[in-house]
């Protein structure tokens, strides 16, 4: 697996990392995913030192501006910016000016008025991030999630927990199975997934299934049975109550008792085959107990990897304003 190190001295690098803002997988192309892939994996080491920090980011201002609750997101870009010694500070939308009916363009620019270097905006409308960085001048935005469009360092530190464990993802069997309607992580590991030529497939109840998958790559199935045949990687989804209007199916026991992974169901799959969520789980609707916690999980490393990434990007993105390491 191909590495990725910062070139020194007059060492050409033949790759450049173009991108101001990361917004979605969609504008992001092979060469570019590999790269952060790479990135994220020669950061990875950092975690396990006995002092994890390292000088790179420091004296860059990044804010966490979240207008939704996060856990693992929110506290693993924070975790990456500081362990590359950048002074990171955390905005939710309550305790912002937003409360007082600012927009969020005025919010953004007078946040930007502070120079800061880098807004991690994660939002409940789709295409906020896009907004931003519209009106946004000076400073990068990264998308953090927004509304059911994207959530890309999601779908990288995916990418990068399979390719760990597999060696590659091109001609992999992907099945994710769940709300793909209402999911930015379906919406993005489909796009980032396919991109590296792997085979995703999608499963879920009808009320729960977009149009127009297949134009994105997918492969959409009539049962969860047909969506695990042979699959490598099995990616469970939440169901988001929260972004539906009305209940999309009649109770989560009649949910879990169709489409919960179970080990009876994870036959279908090869032995082998990764269980991956993106978190937070639902244990005993989406996916049981024991598949949670069993052999085949790798449900711990995408955290884990989730602050590789961030750090990667982080970097990377500092790197086409002239800062880096």
């Amino acid at each position: 697996m191909r590495r990725y190190k910062p070139p020194r001295g007059n060492v050409k690098d033949t790759y450049r990392f173009q991108h101001k803002h990361i917004l979605g997988i969609e504008q992001l192309s092979v060469s570019d995913i590999f790269h952060i892939l790479d990135t994220a994996l020669s950061f990875k080491e950092i975690s396990n030192r006995s002092l994890k920090k390292v000088p790179t980011l420091k004296g860059k201002t990044i804010i966490n501006f979240f207008f939704e609750p996060s856990t693992r997101t929110r506290l693993s870009f924070e975790i990456a910016a500081k362990r590359m010694s950048a002074d990171t500070f955390n905005i939710a939308a309550s305790t912002s000016s937003a409360q007082k009916g600012e927009t969020l363009i005025d919010t953004a620019r007078n946040l930007e008025a502070m120079n800061p270097d880098i807004i991690i905006l994660r939002h409940g409308s789709s295409g906020a991030p896009g907004l931003l960085a519209r009106h946004i001048k000076n400073g990068a935005i990264i998308n953090a999630g927004d509304g059911s469009h994207e959530h890309p360092s999601q779908a990288l530190l995916d990418m990068m927990t399979v390719r760990e464990h597999k060696g590659k993802i091109d001609g992999l069997k992907v099945a994710i199975v769940g709300d793909i309607a209402h999911s930015r992580v379906a919406h993005s590991n489909i796009l980032g997934f396919t991109r590296l030529g792997a085979e995703v497939r999608v499963a879920g109840p009808a009320t729960f299934m977009p149009p127009h998958l297949e134009s994105l790559g997918a492969c959409v199935c009539g049962s969860i049975q047909e969506a695990l045949v042979d699959a490598d990687v099995v990616m469970a989804l939440r169901i988001q109550k929260e972004r539906q209007d009305d209940p999309l199916i009649p109770s989560l026991r009649e949910y879990a008792h169709f489409y919960g992974i179970n080990r009876s169901l994870l036959q279908h799959a090869r032995p082998d085959a990764l269980i991956m969520h993106p978190g937070p789980i639902n244990r005993g609707v989406e996916m049981s107990p024991d598949v949670a916690d069993g052999a085949g999980s790798v449900i711990l490393e995408q955290v884990t990897n989730g602050v590789a990434v961030r750090m990667a990007l982080l970097y990377l993105i500092m790197g086409t304003q002239g800062a880096g390491a």
